[in-house]
């Protein structure tokens, strides 16, 4: 390699590594915080069991029972359906939950399904609950406190399009910033160097605690 080839070979590599540190820069601003959001969030719900942290509360905007008509109680989707259309609100969740069957005079009983549908945003939820077979249904509103919007959106729950858009973008963000930042730490760096490192000893724990918890 010529001189002239050597010195063109470092202009390219300083001028990549300018390129890559504007990167995690501009990277690093657009995730700061969500950063801070996550982290809080994530801490908050870690701990919530060990150190008692309040997870935020519900306060209970309305509460009643609503006639179902005979076609609604056929299936948990001619229910739903009958929510939106009729009672004009919009379910993002429904579950049925069948109980075990139970012994009674010698007979065996099956317990009716619970049918169980949520709607509502991260702030508003609605929740209406239904046995299989009756004839009325609960309808339940709550406002959630600003922590448990909070850790609602955390979880992903009732933030719409928009919102799981917005965090996958922050996401991709921390996966983008995590790997520009390793890039930028290993310039100037031997193997030796990166293994016997803080990143080593990370990557060593990381996998670690991940094998004990899968066994």
């Amino acid at each position: 390699m010529t001189a002239t080839s050597a010195v063109r070979s470092a202009q390219r590599r300083t001028q990549s590594h300018r390129v890559m540190r504007q990167l995690h820069l501009w990277i690093g601003a657009w995730g700061a915080l969500a950063a801070v959001l996550f982290g809080f969030t994530g801490l908050v719900q870690n701990h919530r069991a060990l150190l008692k942290i309040p997870q935020g509360d519900a306060t209970e905007l309305a509460n009643v029972e609503l006639p179902v008509p005979d076609a609604a109680r056929a299936t948990p989707d001619a229910m739903r359906a009958w929510l939106s259309t009729v009672q004009h609100v919009d379910i993002d969740n429904q579950r049925v939950q069948r109980a075990a069957p139970m012994q009674y005079n010698g007979q065996t009983i099956d317990p009716p399904a619970r049918w169980t549908f949520t709607g509502g945003n991260a702030r508003i939820v609605t929740q209406i609950e239904y046995r299989e077979g009756d004839a009325m249904l609960t309808l339940r509103t709550t406002r959630q406190s600003p922590l448990a919007t909070m850790l609602r959106l955390h979880k992903g729950v009732g933030g719409g399009v928009s919102w799981i858009l917005l965090t996958d973008s922050f996401a991709l963000a921390m996966i983008a910033l995590g790997i520009s930042g390793l890039i930028l730490w290993g310039r100037g760096r031997n193997t030796r160097q990166m293994v016997f490192s803080g990143v080593g000893a990370a990557l060593v724990i990381t996998l670690l605690i991940g094998a004990s918890a899968v066994v």
